[in-house]
Parts: structure tokens; C-alpha cells; sequence
């Protein structure tokens, strides 16, 4: 059986803690942050952890 492959995009989305949980980054920070606070847009500045449904699901894709 040959290697399982890791799907690219998710590996570049998603790092691994030290515990074993997956870290994101936040949406909507990209653009059109002048109408934001300025409170909002520094709190999309911070990762957080994905959630235990999408884990199960992002796991298969980063072996």
C-alpha cells in the first residue's frame, strides 16, 4: 500500500499543537476593515482551535 498523501491546502490552514488539537486562523480580516471596530479586527488578529466536529473531518486530511 503506497503512502497516504496530505491534502495541501488544509496543511497550509491548520497547525497541530502540542496537545494534538488543530489551530486555524479567524475569517473576514482580509478586507474592508475600516467599518470593523477596531476591537473586532484585533481579535481576528488571534487563532483559535477547531472545533471537535471539523477536527474528526480536517484529521483525515493531514495524516
Amino acid at each position: 500500500m503506497g503512502k497516504m498523501k496530505t491534502h495541501r491546502a488544509s496543511a497550509k490552514r491548520f497547525k497541530r499543537t502540542g496537545t494534538g488539537l488543530l489551530k486555524r486562523f479567524k475569517a473576514f480580516k482580509s478586507h474592508k476593515t475600516g467599518k470593523k471596530s477596531a476591537k473586532r479586527v484585533r481579535n481576528l488578529r488571534k487563532g483559535t482551535i477547531v472545533s471537535r466536529g471539523d477536527q474528526r473531518r480536517i484529521d483525515s486530511m493531514l495524516p
